[in-house]
């Protein structure tokens, strides 16, 4: 039995100015859940944001106490970033995957998704012949309206494709023709959650350095393949795979949103490449009016432009976050752990009443439990199984969002809480009563 009726959907999306939840942003569809909830006061099950569901770190929210108290509200910080934030940047990348990169090279943003915005600008200006971005399917839809606005050019391969015909060939095939700037992709990868192999990353290393190409490595869930036991302990192997293992013609983007739960405070970090911070570039030169050096011209020439830098009590919380988990003191990937037990009790619960993994292996093996996973529906297609499920009151994105090639909806795992697993069970046992499996 449906949650909500026909005719209450169709005045929601009136009133939310889309033509149907299969065919809604991810912000649209939160809204469109937040709505429903509303006007109706039946709780949505919300699976459509991907926002952190626990109490943001302490050790944070008390730097930022502290470093107001200390009168860092009267200055502005500079636009690379205090001192102790990218000395504690380069600690934890030390720690955390054993790169050692100067403080220099560690670049605050106000959130990871605005040091993507500026990694696609200077990606794609450096090289103005060839400035076009391949992505890696699935991906985050929002990298792509990022390069809408900025005129970016852009082709997606699966890379669940890529493994089917030979990573390797696959991959090389793509970038003979010269047109690429940039490969962009996430590890773990939002939505699917399928994880790029340290073989395949050296292979995508390889192929970038040869076609003057370079990487964009999205590390907003750091460390969160809980498959592999021993990630997240400072200073000990095994370290998370990451592509600046085997190359510094990269740029590399942290968040502080799920690992510290500090998604409120908007804080990332960009990392960019010893090799491609010093590379001078003509194009950037021409179009900046200035040396055309990457590293100084994505901090001065772009971020500066957007947001003139970054919070500095922000800063500070951060810096503490950081150097708190290098001491050992905050072992994060303990802390958010809950997501795996979460996905792993609602993939059970969708798996029972008739539901598939879209995307169910990568080069490991099955995928891990963790912040995101995918789900199809025999006999519906992506827009059809997210209508079908907002009526029965739980909230999803279309993999069509994602550019992604199968049918399906993307599901978080963040915001289910308490008892919402038993009404999970019980709206997912009405549903398979209504739609038989084809």
């Amino acid at each position: 039995m449906r949650v909500f009726s026909n005719e209450l959907m169709e005045d929601a999306y009136r009133r939310c100015n889309i033509k149907r939840a299969g065919t809604a942003t991810i912000m649209e569809s939160a809204g469109l859940a937040g709505l429903l909830e509303h006007e109706t006061g039946i709780p949505v099950i919300h699976m459509e944001l991907g926002s952190p569901g626990l109490s943001p770190n302490k050790v944070g929210i008390e730097a930022e106490k502290a470093a107001l108290d200390a009168g860092v509200g009267a200055s502005y910080a500079p636009t690379d970033g205090i001192p102790v934030l990218k000395e504690a940047s380069a600690r934890f990348f030390k720690a955390f995957l054993n790169i050692d990169w100067a403080p220099l090279y560690f670049i605050p943003t106000t959130g990871s998704m605005l040091g993507a915005f500026g990694a696609l600008a200077a990606a794609s200006q450096c090289t103005p012949e060839r400035g076009n971005v391949l992505v890696l399917e699935p991906s985050f839809s929002a990298n792509k309206q990022q390069m809408a606005i900025l005129g970016i050019d852009w082709k997606g391969v699966d890379v669940a494709d890529l493994r089917a015909a030979g990573f390797e060939e696959s991959m090389r095939a793509e970038l003979a023709g010269g047109e690429y700037s940039a490969i962009m992709y996430s590890n773990p990868n939002n939505p699917s959650w399928m994880c790029l192999s340290d073989a395949e990353l050296q292979i995508l290393a390889r192929l970038a350095d040869d076609s003057g190409t370079i990487v964009i490595e999205d590390l907003a869930y750091f460390g969160m393949d809980y498959r592999q036991e021993g990630f997240g302990i400072p200073y000990c192997e095994p370290y998370p795979p990451t592509v600046a293992k085997y190359t510094e013609n990269c740029m590399l983007l942290l968040s502080g949103s799920k690992i510290f739960s500090y998604a409120g405070q908007r804080t990332g970090i960009l990392s960019v490449g010893p090799k491609l911070y010093h590379t001078r570039f003509q194009a950037l030169a021409d179009r900046y009016n200035n040396t055309g050096i990457f590293g100084l011209t994505i901090t001065g020439a772009i971020l500066d432009m957007i947001t003139s830098g970054s919070t500095a009590s922000t800063q500070w919380g951060l810096a503490a976050m950081l150097n708190h988990s290098c001491d050992g003191s905050i072992r994060f990937l303990e802390d958010v752990s809950v997501y795996a037990e979460r996905a792993a009790k609602m993939k059970e619960i969708f798996l029972r009443h008739g539901f598939t993994i879209s995307y169910s292996e990568d080069a490991s093996g099955p995928i891990g439990d963790g912040f995101f996973f995918t789900l199809s529906r025999a006999g519906m297609d992506s827009a059809t199984l997210v209508d079908e499920l907002i009526a029965y009151g739980v909230s999803s994105v279309s993999l069509d969002k994602m550019g992604s090639k199968r049918k399906g909806v993307r599901i978080c795992s963040s915001r289910i809480h308490g008892d919402q697993f038993d009404l999970l069970d019980k709206r997912m046992a009405e549903f398979n009563a209504d739609h038989p499996e084809a």
